[in-house]
C-alpha cells in the first residue's frame, strides 16, 4: 500500500458509475441528486453558518502584502524626509528599501512567522520577526554600500526606516493577533468541518483535534445514516444533524469548507456510497486516518496539527485561484462593455422596436453550488409566448421566437447582458453554462439522465465554456448531447487555470461562427 498515492477504493471514475443509495435504502436514480428536508435543528445551524468565511490562506497573503507595501512606503517616506538627494541616489535607495521589505518577507516566512498559530499570539513570535527585519535591513544596506553610489545622507535614512519599519511591525502584528483571535472566536476565520459517520470514530476523532494546538476546524455537525442505537445523537458534545441525504442540503444552505468521514478504510463500501453522494459539492471531502494503521505517501494527506486526513477530494477554484478568477472576469467583462456597447444599443433598440414587451428576459438558472440565480439575457421570444421555466427548449423554427430573436440567437447577441450577472458576482466569464431550473430533455430532468450531473455546480457557471466551444451549445434534445456537455464540463472544472480561461474566452468569437445548433 506504501507504492500508492491512494487506496484504489477510491477511484473516483468507478465511484460515478456506480449506483447511488438513498437514506433509506433505495436506488437513486442516475445522475439525480438527493434531496431531503433537514431538521429545524440542522436548519437553524446551518443560519449560524449562512456568511462566508475568511480563508486563512486569503488572509495570510493580504497580510504578506500589506507588510511588503508598508516596509516599502516607509522606505520612499524616510527617503523623502531626509531629503535625500533627488536622481540616481534616490531611485538606489528606493531599490534597497524594495529588496530589504522583500527580503524581509522571506526571512519571515522561512522562520513560520505567517502560520495563523503564531499569529494568533504575536508577542511569542515578535523576536523572530525583529531578527528578520534586522538582518534584512542589514542586507539591503549592505548591498547598497558595496555596490552603489550613495548619499552621504543615506546611513541617517536607513536608520530611520530601520526604526519605524521595525516600530511599525511590532504594532501591526499586535493589530493583527487581535483580529485574528477575535475572528476565531465569532467562527468567520475557521475551517468549518462536518463530521460524516458518529460513534465513538467520531469521538476519537473530534478529541484528537482539540486536543491540536494548532488547530483551525471548527466542527459544526455529525451526519450519520445509523439510528441512534448505533449511533449516538450527541457525540463529544456535537449533536447529530441528520443522515447523509440530508447533508447534502445542509451544505447547500451553509457554508462548509470540509467534510471529514470518520470511517475506517475497511469500510470501502459505505465509504464509496458516501463518497458517491458527496464529491458533487464544493468543499473538500477528507477521510480521517489517526485511527488507521494503513499509510501512504506524505502527499495523500493534509494535517490538522498531528492528525492526518487522508486527501479524497479537493475544492476546485479556491482560495487566490478565486480572486485570480475574480479578477480575470471584472477585467474582461468591464473591457467587453467598453468594445461592445453599441451593439447593447442597437440590440435593445430592434428587440424594443419589432415586438411588444421589455429589453431584457430573466431566467431562472443553477447557479454555484446549486443556488438559483436570475440570468439576464436580451429577449428573443414574443412576450405572450415566452417560457421562463425553460421547461420547453427552443427548436428549429420555433414560431415563439421573434425576427430579431432568431439573430441574436444564432450569434450569441441574446447572451451579452449576462456580463452584469458577471460583474455582479452571479456568473463567471468562462464556466459550465448555467442550466434552466426545470430543464430537460423530453421528460427527463438533466439530473435524471447524467451521473453526476450536479458536479457541474461546483464552480459558478459562465457565460461561454469548454462544452461550447467544442461544438456543444443549442438546443438539448438527446440525452447524448447534456451527457457531452456534463463531461467537457466536468474536464474543465478538474482542468482549470488561468491560462485555459483566456483560452476559451478568445476562442468563442471564432467557435460562434458556427451556428449550426444554434436556433
Amino acid at each position: 500500500m506504501n507504492k500508492v498515492d491512494k487506496p484504489d477504493a477510491f477511484d473516483l471514475e468507478a465511484l460515478r458509475r456506480r449506483p447511488a443509495m438513498n437514506a433509506d435504502g433505495t436506488t437513486q436514480a442516475p445522475g439525480s441528486e438527493p434531496r431531503a428536508e433537514v431538521s429545524a435543528l440542522a436548519r437553524q445551524i446551518a443560519g449560524q453558518y449562512a456568511v462566508a468565511n475568511y480563508s486563512p490562506s486569503i488572509v495570510i497573503g493580504q497580510l504578506r502584502f500589506l507588510e511588503f507595501f508598508s516596509l516599502f512606503a516607509i522606505s520612499l517616506a524616510a527617503n523623502y524626509f531626509m531629503a535625500l538627494e533627488p536622481g540616481a541616489h534616490f531611485l538606489l535607495s528606493a531599490v534597497s528599501g524594495a529588496g530589504g521589505a522583500l527580503l524581509a518577507l522571506f526571512l519571515m516566512q522561512g522562520s513560520d512567522c505567517y502560520h495563523v498559530s503564531i499569529l494568533r499570539t504575536p508577542m511569542r513570535s515578535i523576536a523572530r520577526v525583529l531578527v528578520s527585519w534586522t538582518v534584512a535591513v542589514a542586507l539591503a544596506s549592505l548591498a547598497t554600500l558595496l555596490f552603489g553610489d550613495f548619499d552621504v545622507k543615506y546611513p541617517s535614512t536607513l536608520a530611520v526606516w530601520f526604526a519605524v519599519g521595525g516600530a511599525f511591525l511590532v504594532i501591526e502584528r499586535n493589530l493583527i493577533g487581535f483580529a485574528i483571535r477575535r475572528w476565531g472566536r465569532n467562527g468567520v476565520m475557521e475551517r468549518r468541518a462536518v463530521i460524516v459517520g458518529g460513534g465513538k470514530p467520531a469521538k476519537d476523532l473530534i478529541r484528537a483535534l482539540e486536543q491540536q494546538p494548532e488547530n483551525d476546524i471548527r466542527i459544526c455537525g455529525i451526519f450519520d445514516d445509523r439510528n441512534s442505537q448505533r449511533s449516538p445523537d450527541v457525540v463529544a458534545g456535537y449533536p447529530k444533524l441528520g443522515n447523509v441525504a440530508e447533508l447534502v442540503e445542509f451544505a447547500r444552505l451553509a457554508h462548509i469548507d470540509m467534510l471529514i468521514i470518520s470511517l475506517p478504510l475497511s469500510a470501502e463500501a459505505r465509504i464509496m456510497e458516501l463518497l458517491r453522494m458527496l464529491w458533487v459539492l464544493p468543499v473538500d471531502v477528507r477521510l480521517a486516518a489517526h485511527s488507521n494503521n494503513l499509510r501512504f505517501r506524505p502527499r495523500s494527506y493534509s494535517h490538522v496539527g498531528a492528525v492526518p486526513l487522508l486527501d479524497i477530494l479537493d475544492k476546485p477554484i479556491r482560495d487566490w485561484d478565486s480572486v485570480a478568477k475574480r479578477a480575470f472576469d471584472i477585467f474582461f467583462s468591464l473591457l467587453a462593455l467598453v468594445l461592445l456597447w453599441p451593439v447593447f444599443i442597437a440590440t435593445a433598440i430592434a428587440v424594443k422596436a419589432t415586438s411588444k414587451g421589455p429589453v431584457f428576459f430573466v431566467q431562472k438558472r443553477h447557479g454555484f453550488n446549486n443556488e438559483v440565480i436570475n440570468v439576464l439575457k436580451f429577449r428573443s421570444m414574443y412576450t405572450e409566448m415566452s417560457d421562463p421555466t425553460a421547461k420547453n427548449a427552443v427548436t428549429r423554427g420555433d414560431p415563439r421566437v421573434t425576427k430579431v430573436g432568431r439573430f441574436i440567437r444564432k450569434t450569441s447577441i441574446d447572451e451579452l447582458p449576462q456580463i452584469f450577472n458577471v460583474l455582479r458576482g452571479d456568473l463567471s466569464l468562462v464556466g459550465p453554462r448555467p442550466h434552466a431550473v426545470l430543464g430537460q430533455t423530453r421528460d427527463k430532468t438533466y439530473g435524471e439522465i447524467v451521473e453526476g450531473y450536479f458536479a457541474r455546480h461546483r464552480v459558478k457557471p459562465g457565460v461561454t465554456g469548454w462544452a461550447q466551444i467544442n461544438g456543444w451549445r443549442g438546443e438539448i434534445d438527446t440525452d447524448e448531447k447534456i451527457k457531452f456537455r456534463t463531461a467537457f464540463d466536468l474536464y474543465y472544472i478538474e482542468n482549470w487555470s488561468l491560462l485555459f480561461d483566456l483560452k476559451i474566452l478568445f476562442l468563442t468569437p471564432i467557435k460562434l461562427l458556427n451556428t449550426e445548433n444554434a436556433y
